[in-house]
């Protein structure tokens, strides 16, 4: 998560800010990137004060570690599993009040009428037994699309894109969903492992980077910050070097950190350690591990204001990484769970306020009946499977609109993709033993379609390559900073357009024109 190296004073949040402007590559929304810097230092001591177990220094104070393209000490953290910490502790807090949770719960579609968002339906997973939320106000929190992509970070079953589908359906726009963050060190082998993050921690600790040749290639691309270079950079040199035929039997490039003393690595790196002993059995003390970008954070999606995450549909509101605007063309490391945490405040309290003023309590039986009639009709036999159609999403877009996109590539992958919506229809939808996993599926299949659409199409809209955005034919960036907006028609389809970046906040120091950071001995995550 984000702290500031000033510890919350205007200072240490200008210089958060300004780093975050520069490292987006000019596309983040400014007044998000300042709330998101602002309270960070307030969010944390929240959760410290709540019991989250975060790392301390000899002296008893919240330590804080260097992250990549970081100026100064600003992480603070838990291990190497803080996002597991936060959400513990957030449980714990929870259990403490009377809040309801509904739990293995699929929402199949957000209720609207005249505009207005008034609730949801889903069903149990177990017994399909189907449910009607109604809401004064709805805050969507439901995750990126990383998902649809072949090799990814993500688990299975998450990460689908489904939230933006939903609020896409239901009337939302969608933004700047081309940028997403392909980390460079993911696991090619096995297969079941494919896409499992390999801890940016092991370049931090020294690992060396080669490909099949032995070289170590980031001397070519990076040749001062070597393998402590941005994410974008480093997963491009990655890609670069598989492709030019450069890589190893699975794939892939090689992450050495078998320079380091046993005993180090196991201190510094033990879940890195553990992870390849029991998917591998390689010792990464003794040999080097074969790794290769994966699709791992959704910089793209609902779009909302800054200040209350509200989107254009009254009465819905989004949270964390189903959002664009904090992150620009390039996440920062330890945003992504200080950006929950800051936006998570804010939509929650903008979405209680707004039902304390709502008066009459909005319900339209016909729009719960459409809404319910069309989760039913999706419960038949069929002659497609729903799994074999993700998977081809997967190779569709990774193929075509992976780390190194151009305009021949996206517009095959849309033809692709046509191809697989023309057939959803057909999926076989039955509940089994293991209760209506089966249509909570064939519903994400559904909503990765959107998803993979809107990105397709902003991709090929964005004719540039900025950040984790490169496109082939359009290497050079452009002068004029837009962000795409996806706004849904009438017929459900898509209108994509380029809108300008909001204006940048004065008083903020140039960014840059200052030199590059000095990286050497700082640990990255």
């Amino acid at each position: 998560m984000l702290s500031t190296q000033a510890k919350g004073s205007d200072t240490g949040s200008s210089i958060a800010c300004g780093k975050s402007l520069n490292l987006g590559y000019g596309l983040s929304d400014p007044r998000a990137v300042e709330l998101l810097a602002r309270e960070s230092p307030d969010a944390v001591r929240e959760l410290e004060a709540w019991g989250c177990p975060l790392a301390r220094t000899p002296e008893g104070n919240l330590d804080q570690r260097y992250f990549g393209a970081h100026r100064y000490r600003r992480t603070c953290y838990a291990g190497d599993y803080t996002g597991r910490a936060i959400v513990r502790t957030l449980v714990a807090r929870l259990q403490k009040t009377h809040v309801a949770v509904v739990d293995h719960m699929h929402i199949s579609e957000l209720l609207v009428h005249d505009g207005r968002c008034f609730g949801a339906v889903g069903f149990d997973l177990a017994t399909g037994d189907t449910t009607v939320f109604c809401a004064d106000a709805v805050v969507l929190a439901g995750g990126g699309h990383t998902r649809i992509w072949r090799r990814t970070s993500s688990r299975r079953d998450e990460n689908t894109g489904d939230s933006m589908a939903l609020a896409f359906r239901a009337g939302c726009s969608l933004g700047d969903m081309e940028l997403v963050q392909f980390h460079p060190t993911g696991m090619v082998a096995p297969e079941d492992w494919a896409g499992t993050l390999v801890t940016e921690a092991v370049r931090g600790e020294g690992g060396y980077l080669t490909n099949i040749n032995g070289e170590r290639f980031m001397e070519r691309y990076d040749p001062k910050r070597m393998e402590l270079s941005t994410r974008d950079r480093v997963a491009l040199a990655n890609y670069s070097e598989i492709l030019a035929g450069r890589g190893g039997p699975h794939g892939g490039v090689f992450l050495d950190i078998s320079r380091r003393p046993k005993d180090f690595i196991i201190e510094n790196l033990p879940r890195m350690y553990r992870q390849f002993l029991e998917a591998q059995m390689l010792d990464i003390s003794r040999s080097p591990m074969e790794v290769a970008p994966t699709a791992h954070y959704t910089m793209g999606g609902i779009v909302v204001s800054a200040d209350t995450h509200a989107t254009e549909v009254m009465g819905l509101f989004a949270a964390g990484e189903a959002t664009c605007g904090v992150h620009g063309a390039n996440r920062l490391g330890g945003n992504s769970l200080a950006e929950t945490l800051v936006f998570g405040r804010r939509a929650g309290e903008a979405a209680a306020c707004l039902s304390a003023e709502t008066d009459a309590q909005l319900r339209d039986r016909n729009s719960i009946q459409e809404a319910l009639d069309r989760l039913s009709s999706r419960g038949r036999r069929g002659s497609e499977m729903a799994r074999p159609l993700q998977r081809a999403i997967r190779d569709l877009m990774w193929e075509h609109c992976g780390v190194v996109r151009s305009q021949e590539s996206i517009e095959t992958g849309l033809t692709k993709l046509a191809s697989i919506a023309s057939v959803v229809d057909r999926v076989d939808v039955q509940p089994s033993s293991e209760g209506y996993q089966d249509l909570a599926v064939a519903l994400d299949l559904r909503g990765s379609i959107i998803a993979a659409e809107a990105t397709l199409r902003s991709a090929l809209e964005r004719r540039e390559s900025r950040g984790a955005h490169q496109r082939s034919d359009y290497p050079d960036s452009l002068d004029a900073r837009t962000n795409t907006r996806v706004i849904p028609k009438d017929d459900g389809g898509m209108d994509v357009r380029s809108v300008p970046v909001p204006s940048k906040i004065t008083g903020l120091p140039d960014w840059e024109a200052q030199e590059e950071l000095q990286v050497a001995g700082r640990l990255l995550e």
